[in-house]
């Protein structure tokens, strides 16, 4: 049974996802074929758009994976078509809706690839606080600034698009 922490955890994935898939909306609308843009990055060092899809996706479904003990099976970072975007996002949210984990999962030490010849052991929480929560928002960020970068009309409003059920106007109509 998921508790309370695992419970938000998935909240904050899911509408996190939202996002994304909001932002890619966003781009279809502006572009006629947004696959075109799929390779496009911010500097040459960086991953390409579709890179950075999949890299987003994959923070959640890992914690997903090591929630059910199976092993962390990350998406290629090759994606080549709107399509296969929009089906890892898709196929993370139901990684993510089927987490049942309690809350001694994250106690547990993960050990994280960093690399060739690199790793670093974190316990649980802090996994998610200090390395899988700041990942997921900065690919997401990544996603949204290469978009920006090509003139998709994106705001920030597009970017927190989770708030939007919550948003309020002050002032006489």
């Amino acid at each position: 049974m998921a508790t309370q922490e695992i419970v938000e955890l998935q909240r904050v994935f899911l509408s996190r996802l939202d996002a994304l898939d909001h932002i890619l909306d966003v781009g279809e609308k502006h572009f006629a074929d947004l696959g075109a843009a799929l390779q496009e990055r911010l500097a040459p060092d960086m991953f390409p758009l579709g890179s950075q899809i999949a890299i987003a996706c994959n923070q959640p479904r890992g914690f997903s994976q090591w929630c059910a003990d199976e092993p962390v099976e990350n998406l290629a970072a090759d994606v080549d078509s709107v399509a296969v975007a929009r089906a890892h996002i898709r196929q993370t949210r139901e990684l993510v809706s089927g987490i049942r984990a309690g809350d001694e999962k994250l106690d547990e030490v993960k050990r994280i690839g960093l690399g060739p010849g690199r790793y670093c052991e974190l316990p649980g929480r802090q996994y998610v606080s200090d390395y899988l929560l700041p990942n997921l928002y900065f690919h997401v960020t990544t996603a949204y600034a290469i978009l920006r970068k090509l003139g998709v009309p994106l705001g920030k409003a597009d970017y927190m698009h989770f708030l939007a059920p919550y948003v309020k106007l002050s002032g006489a109509a």
